[in-house]
């Protein structure tokens, strides 16, 4: 993990096309602004957990759909 120290409207550059500036700085909270093509999916960690997980349980396939969809195929 790289740890890097910024002071307000300080910025960090991941690779050539993002960049990540320091806002606002307010006791234990820093506000970021990240300037990133449209292209790229820009996400807080806990939304994109969130998203992840919902895709997985989507992905899965249970025993009662199946089940219901072998009733279907039968009628």
């Amino acid at each position: 993990m790289l740890i890097l120290q910024r002071k307000k409207n300080e910025a960090v550059l991941i690779g050539p096309d993002i960049e990540i500036i320091v806002t606002d700085l307010k006791g234990d909270w820093v506000k970021l602004g990240i300037k990133a093509s449209k292209s790229i999916p820009v996400f807080r960690k806990e939304v994109y957990d969130l998203i992840q997980k919902q895709n997985l349980a989507a992905s899965q396939i249970r025993k009662e759909d199946i089940d219901q969809f072998t009733d279907f195929l039968k009628k």
